[in-house]
């Protein structure tokens, strides 16, 4: 899966997730960037991705993620790309 592929997948996530068609992330999009992006929607954000891309995140990644960036480093990662 190529970055551009997971970015097209992750953003329907965070849209299904918000419920708002007009989010569109970046490497550089953090919690503050998105209205209701708070700790607790943060644990159904991940369960959802993880779910979107058949992965788990490891409690160590899922608390050193800084941006939607490095969410994506790690899933292409886990990806075996």
């Amino acid at each position: 899966m190529s970055r551009e592929e997971a970015f097209l997948k992750i953003n329907e996530v965070f849209r299904d997730t918000f419920d708002d068609e007009s989010i569109t992330v970046s490497d550089a999009t953090v919690a503050s960037d998105i209205d209701g992006w708070n700790s607790l929607a943060h644990v159904g954000l991940l369960v959802n991705v993880e779910e979107c891309f058949g992965i788990r995140f490891s409690m160590g990644e899922a608390s050193t993620m800084k941006n939607v960036g490095e969410m994506v480093d790690v899933i292409l990662k886990k990806l075996g790309n």
